[in-house]
């Protein structure tokens, strides 16, 4: 088993690591994004960080909300 490290992450990169057997990205990334807003804990601690829904990439503090409320992929 690999360690998980917090950093940044493009979403699709993070999304296939929780999905990995996810059709392409773009499915993964539907799914994640899915998941972050029926987590309603999760999705107002990224809504309070700032998190830009059209941005690439999750920062480390975005990744680390995301690990911390859905645990690591």
């Amino acid at each position: 088993m690999k360690e998980f490290k917090i950093r940044t992450y493009s979403k699709q990169e993070l999304a296939m690591e929780y999905f990995p057997n996810s059709r392409n990205t773009h499915v993964a990334v539907n799914h994640l994004m899915a998941w972050v807003k029926r987590c309603k804990d999760l999705h107002n601690a990224l809504t309070a960080i700032g998190l830009n829904k059209n941005a690439k990439h999750f920062t480390p503090k975005e990744v680390e909300l995301i690990i911390y409320h859905l645990g690591e992929p």
